[in-house]
């Protein structure tokens, strides 16, 4: 049996130096700056124990979902001690339409608890003592600090991996391997807005099944290119969000 001959792009992603890989990631998140200009954290908050009863309650569950059950939620528990003090079945009823609501519970219940006794009521703004609150764990620790406390991080949820993947920034699953890969790659000043962006792009134009490669403007530093439909007319109607008329006036749609 004959092997298969890699095409121009595999061989030319095989060949590709560290310089190399740096450049060209520097050179994607710099278009990538330009398609989504005002990304940002797409959970409500308004202080840093909002965004991380937020982040938990987005587990398994949608940003939008999340953003239309906290405003009651914030009102009705506005501090860490009103968590740690809290009803578990009253609770639960303002959290339920998120989903896993039991254990998202018990997190908020013990957040609370470990935030009153160790903090005075107050998030820590370190990585290190943010794992270790309940309901905490990395991805969600950078969330925080990159967004509440303006500390550089890169979050690696489900878009973020699987898009650096698909570029070929990293063949890693291992979300914090992925996440020290990609933080060579790019400056540290950048990378919450990094995540943002890449995320932005993995929800609107990136898709999981069927991305939108016809239209997509990191077509030609992509090694992917082409798992999509290539044809702009058919990719132009896969682009979602709000950006979508700029991010197709950007490949002159």
């Amino acid at each position: 049996m004959t092997a298969a001959v890699p095409n121009r792009k595999n061989r030319a992603r095989q060949a590709e130096t560290q310089l190399g890989l740096v450049r060209r990631a520097r050179r994607m998140y710099r278009t990538l700056i330009v398609a989504f200009p005002d990304a940002h954290c797409e959970l409500d908050f308004t202080t840093p124990l909002e965004l991380a009863v937020a982040t938990i309650l987005s587990a398994q569950c949608t940003d939008v979902r999340v953003n239309l059950t906290t405003p009651a939620l914030f009102a009705a528990y506005p501090d860490a001690r009103s968590y740690a003090e809290a009803n578990r079945a009253e609770l639960e009823e303002y959290i339920r339409p998120t989903g896993f609501f039991r254990n998202k519970t018990s997190s908020l219940i013990g957040l609370g608890q470990v935030l009153v006794e160790r903090y005075d009521g107050e998030l820590p703004h370190t990585l290190d003592e943010l794992v270790k609150l309940p309901g905490i764990g990395r991805k969600t620790a950078n969330v925080i600090l990159g967004n509440a406390f303006d500390v550089p991080g890169i979050t690696v949820d489900t878009h973020f991996g699987r898009l650096v993947r698909r570029w070929g920034w990293t063949d890693e699953e291992d979300p914090v391997k992925v996440e020290h890969i990609v933080g060579a790659l790019i400056e540290r000043k950048d990378w919450t807005m990094l995540s943002h962006r890449v995320i932005f792009h993995g929800r609107r134009v990136c898709h999981a099944r069927k991305p939108a490669c016809g239209v997509c403007v990191l077509a030609k530093d992509c090694p992917s290119f082409g798992v999509g439909p290539t044809d702009p007319e058919t990719a132009a109607k896969l682009v979602k969000g709000p950006e979508a008329e700029h991010l197709l006036e950007l490949v002159g749609r």
